[in-house]
């Protein structure tokens, strides 16, 4: 569920725009819808927009597009550079471009920041016309099906006839299941990884740790705060607690130990960074607040808590009744935000509902951000997957 995949430091940061493989400079582009749009809940926006990214060429038949859905704090940046001084490519770019296990010289991929969402698409921190200010709490409470539905109208705009496959991990898995299940004519294919049909109690009560520490920060003012202000010590606590629950203890307990910082560099209070991974984790909730806002953790953290497949259908089986899709779901052995027997579930109901599914679970010991890593075995995967009988032509 987050997106901090540090590019290789190998090549010079002038160069790896150029990198073999790498879909290079890319630019996002802004879908403005202008017609009034529902939400589940009832309520109306006059119109939105969503910004993405699209990479390769959408072929002539129009039905080669592959929709890259991101986790809850992605966007729409999942390829290429935005300059060539950036210092980190988009959050899946070992999986997408030319040549790679989503190959762009076949494909026309297409990955949009959600309905919602703080990075271009309209959300929490837009302005509301009928305010001149942020929307903030006044925003509609949007679920995974509206944040959907907003996608599909983009593909519309896009001119795509026919999805390939929806490709998605934790959020971005509920999303591609959600399409399937709402647009069973358009998508052929499904590839879910590190996902669930409905979150867990555990999962629960980890967001609302996380929005109690954003609402019980004064400047969260009920919502009701000015562009680049905020519960920013609020939102950077939610973030710090949040990411523990992307990794695991094996993969945490690598990568720092108890190792502590120099004696030279240690502040002189008893509560002061100490230990490396205290300083690794107020680096991830500094540099959140910087790029997130507030507000849309709020809405986004309960969107994930309220998807439950099984309460809005009865079963699993009968929520993937309308799935005409080709579906594999990929666990991971060290997931415990979503773990292995969440995402069998999901494959078993599949066939148990009479639908061509597939399950693979992959042992790594990186947690829950396991999609997003480098893994020449998820890649063979996802390879073959889209490369099954009834690929398109590029």
């Amino acid at each position: 569920m987050t997106d901090d995949v540090e590019a290789a430091p190998s090549a010079p940061a002038a160069a790896r725009h150029l990198a073999p493989g790498d879909v290079g400079l890319v630019a996002p582009r802004d879908f403005a819808h202008a017609a009034p749009f529902a939400f589940r809940g009832g309520q109306v926006l006059p119109g939105f927009n969503l910004r993405y990214e699209t990479y390769g060429e959408l072929n002539a038949a129009r039905d080669n597009a592959i929709v890259i859905c991101h986790a809850l704090s992605g966007d729409h940046h999942c390829a290429g550079w935005h300059s060539p001084a950036d210092r980190k490519p988009g959050w899946w770019n070992n999986l997408i471009g030319p040549g790679k296990a989503v190959d762009t010289r076949r494909f026309f991929v297409v990955c949009a920041n959600v309905l919602g969402g703080c990075q271009g698409s309209t959300g929490p921190s837009s302005p509301n016309p009928a305010t001149g200010r942020p929307y903030g709490a006044a925003f509609p409470p949007v679920t995974i099906p509206d944040m959907v539905r907003a996608q599909r109208l983009l593909l519309d705009h896009l001119g795509v006839a026919a999805v390939h496959a929806v490709i998605g991990g934790s959020m971005g898995g509920m999303l591609a299941l959600q399409f399937a299940i709402e647009y069973p004519q358009l998508v052929r294919r499904v590839l879910a990884m590190a996902t669930t049909g409905r979150e867990s109690a555990q999962a629960i009560a980890f967001n609302e740790v996380g929005r109690q520490a954003i609402m019980q920060d004064p400047a969260w003012n009920r919502g009701d705060y000015a562009l680049g202000e905020g519960p920013r010590v609020g939102l950077a606590i939610a973030r710090m607690m949040a990411h523990i629950t992307y990794l695991s203890d094996a993969s945490m307990d690598r990568k720092f130990g108890r190792r502590k910082r120099r004696a030279a560099e240690a502040e002189a209070s008893a509560f002061d960074v100490q230990f490396e991974v205290e300083g690794y984790l107020r680096h991830q909730g500094q540099s959140f607040i910087n790029r997130f806002d507030a507000n849309t953790y709020l809405y986004i953290t309960r969107a994930l808590d309220q998807f439950d497949l099984e309460e809005s259908a009865g079963s699993l089986e009968s929520a993937f009744a309308p799935v005409q899709a080709e579906t594999l779901i990929v666990g991971f052995t060290s997931d415990w935000l979503f773990p292995p027997e969440q995402n069998r579930a999901l494959a078993l109901a599949l066939l148990r509902a009479g639908k061509r599914a597939t399950y693979a679970e992959l042992a790594t010991d990186l947690g829950h951000d396991s999609f997003l890593l480098e893994s020449e075995e998820l890649y063979a995967l996802v390879r073959g997957f889209l490369d099954r009988p009834g690929t398109p032509t590029p």
